[in-house]
């Protein structure tokens, strides 16, 4: 089993870091003891604040010979237990490695730190003209935290994901050598691609401490359409029209009424419209207002045939900021009203439809109140229990039986168990029920060709 920390242990890291980035024992908060969903807590024995990767790598192999768990740690954003301290030990917080290393506009390439902020790279990259695509919801996540769950977000539509945008990295193997995948160029055929293999390993195998983004081009035009139905299951089947048509939007979100009155309440202001039972949300952008026009016309057109109420235009700085920042606290204000977990599944896009309808008909079943919004253009749902009033022992009851219902529904119509938020603790059950048994060997056979040992991250994934 594991090492437990003695004063040794406490005085190599005092040697390795500056002592007011050691936080030991009782004095680490309970705020690192779980990430923003899973409930269960769970206390590293040491918490250290990491500068460089120098001191990740010394003290990755301190732990490595002494056999200590590590757990590394950003912003404590994530929403399945990836960053939570399962078996003590000492977390490594990535935090204050925050630095924009270097914009490279030649080769359109951003070097970061991990601890960099997604919405600092956004914000950093748009000043020079340029864009760094992925857009998960949370904007105070960490860029390490994106790489690590391979985040997706509202533009994967038209962009891609997070892994489709990590030119190379610096890691920090689990024996605390150091070790430098891919790098700047465009194209690479030469063996194994242990850089994606990375992206998406939730810090089970290596920690990343530096990171190559590709960026694009800022498009200079972008128009949002808000377009309400009389129900949120007309909305989601017109979804896989929409992409039928060629006329690809850069996101498709699906929303309910309540969601929306909920992010108003929460935000202290009025969404445009509110008066529909169910609406699609749709960004397009480009280069010039006429080519963004020829889009989103005939998409407008085609929503109104398939039964839309309306098409109401967002073509200002100002109307885009209130819808889209309205879209981005639902998560937020859903936990504000009832504590909540979430089913963060993803299928294939014309069967979005079916599985919103099915747990709209669990819910007297199970005995929860179900709410859901998500990216309809690529199939991933945000399916969200709530507790309401129910007992701690009956809510995880009902709970657990929501959960073995929607997931098995998933795994019938061919699609995963997380579509953006990874598996960490928290869905490792049901990842391992939808893989067959090869396929969960091979990762294991991964995991201890990286960490023999297995100290870093343990029990995550499967």
């Amino acid at each position: 089993m594991y090492k437990k920390l003695d004063k040794n242990d406490i005085e190599f890291l005092k040697s390795v870091c500056n002592e007011e980035d050691i936080i030991v024992g009782d004095e680490i908060s309970e705020d690192f003891a779980h990430d923003e969903l899973a409930g269960e807590l769970k206390y590293p024995e040491a918490m250290v604040y990491v500068r460089n990767s120098d001191q990740v790598s010394k003290i990755m192999k301190y732990a490595y010979e002494n056999n200590i768990p590590v757990t590394p740690r950003g912003q404590g954003t994530g929403l399945s237990g990836a960053s939570v301290a399962l078996y003590g030990g000492i977390m490594v917080n990535m935090c204050k490695m925050d630095k924009i290393l270097e914009l490279d506009e030649e080769n359109l390439t951003l070097t970061v730190e991990p601890g960099v902020l997604l919405m600092t790279i956004s914000q950093y990259v748009e000043e020079h003209d340029l864009f760094y695509p992925p857009d998960p919801g949370e904007k105070s996540a960490a860029i390490g935290g994106n790489i690590n769950t391979n985040a997706g977000g509202m533009r994967a539509v038209k962009y891609g994901v997070t892994r489709d945008y990590v030119r190379g990295l610096e890691i920090v193997l689990p024996n605390g050598e150091i070790l430098n995948v891919g790098g700047k160029v465009v194209k690479n055929s030469s063996g194994y691609d242990i850089k994606d293999l990375i992206v998406g390993s939730e810090g089970t195998l290596g920690i990343v401490t530096k990171a190559i983004l590709k960026l694009l081009p800022l498009p200079k035009k972008a128009i949002s359409l808000l377009i309400p139905f009389p129900n949120l299951e007309s909305a989601i089947d017109t979804v896989p029209k929409i992409i039928k048509s060629k006329s690809i939007p850069t996101a498709i979100e699906f929303m309910e009424r309540e969601a929306i009155v909920g992010a108003e309440e929460f935000l202290g202001k009025k969404f445009p419209d509110n008066s529909s039972n169910a609406y699609l949300l749709l960004k397009f952008d480009g280069n010039s207002t006429e080519e963004i026009e020829r889009e989103y016309e005939n998409v407008a057109k085609l929503c109104l045939d398939c039964g839309a109420y309306d098409v109401l235009i967002s073509d200002t700085d100002e109307r885009n900021e209130s819808i889209w920042s309205a879209r981005g606290a639902f998560l937020e204000a859903f936990k504000a009203n009832s504590v909540i977990d979430e089913c963060d599944v993803v299928v294939p896009r014309d069967k979005v439809a079916e599985f919103i309808r099915y747990t709209h008909d669990i819910q007297k079943e199970v005995g929860l109140r179900i709410k859901s919004f998500g990216h309809a253009g690529d199939g991933n749902l945000h399916v969200y229990p709530h507790k309401d009033d129910l007992p701690e022992e009956l809510w995880r009851k009902r709970l657990e039986k929501a959960f073995d219902l929607m997931f098995a529904k998933a795994r019938e119509l061919n699609g995963e168990v997380s579509g953006e938020h990874g598996i960490g603790y928290a869905k490792s059950p049901y990842f391992c029920q939808s893989k067959n048994e090869n396929y969960v060997n091979i990762l294991k056979g991964i995991k201890i060709a990286f960490d023999p040992k297995n100290i870093l991250n343990p029990g995550k994934i499967y």
